[in-house]
């Protein structure tokens, strides 16, 4: 299964249509072909009532695929990154609480623009990739379309004493050294995408 934020809604792929209206409630459609598949998109996103969409195919792999021609494809990498304490770095920007991330640059792999923009966004050297985590999927207007971003998230260790500095020029405010038992008080003021990437790692 798939999971597409649209702001604070929710766009599922999924190939066990039964397991899912059994037990959830929101918008179901069985995938036929793209320009139909269009046409759903842009009704839901003009139908703020409705929660959650459930599109169902049963090679899901194929629904992916079509799904993703419907948008602007957007590329990006970011970090969860802990220090010696055990702490979680975030960044408020625009209002809500962050983790550090970006686009790739031409040339650049999912984990090398992960650092950079961990580096860049926070005045930090000396970041270590500890391992992949999950993707996170969310969609928002681009340029004359909708672009459809999959930000790839890295879990990363930081052994230095540096103190973070924001990078102003991205909007970031201020960043936070966060204990794990103080992270739901930030995360309440936080996207829900960021939400999984900490539910994924089992902190919260």
């Amino acid at each position: 299964m798939y999971k597409v934020f649209f702001n604070d809604r929710k766009v599922f792929l999924t190939d066990d249509f039964s397991r899912h209206f059994r037990v959830k409630f929101g918008l179901f459609y069985k995938f036929r072909d793209k320009e139909d598949l269009q046409e759903l998109l842009s009704f839901y996103r003009q139908l703020s009532r409705i929660d959650s969409l459930y599109i169902f195919h049963t090679d899901i792999e194929v629904l992916r695929d079509e799904f993703k021609e419907c948008f602007i494809p957007i590329n990006a990498a970011g970090g969860l990154v802990k220090n010696l304490n055990d702490d979680f770095l975030l960044i408020f920007r625009r209002g809500k609480w962050d983790l550090p991330k970006g686009k790739l640059e031409k040339g650049e792999s999912f984990n090398e623009a992960a650092l950079r923009e961990v580096e860049e966004e926070c005045g930090i050297k000396g970041l270590e990739i500890v391992k992949p985590l999950l993707a996170t999927y969310h969609t928002y207007p681009f340029k004359k379309g909708i672009a459809l971003k999959k930000t790839a998230w890295f879990e990363m260790q930081y052994t230095g004493k540096r103190t973070p500095v924001p990078q102003t020029e991205e909007d970031i405010e201020e960043i936070q050294w966060v204990p794990g038992n103080k992270l739901q008080n930030y995360l309440s003021n936080s996207y829900p995408a960021i939400v999984d990437v900490f539910k994924y790692v089992g902190v919260v």
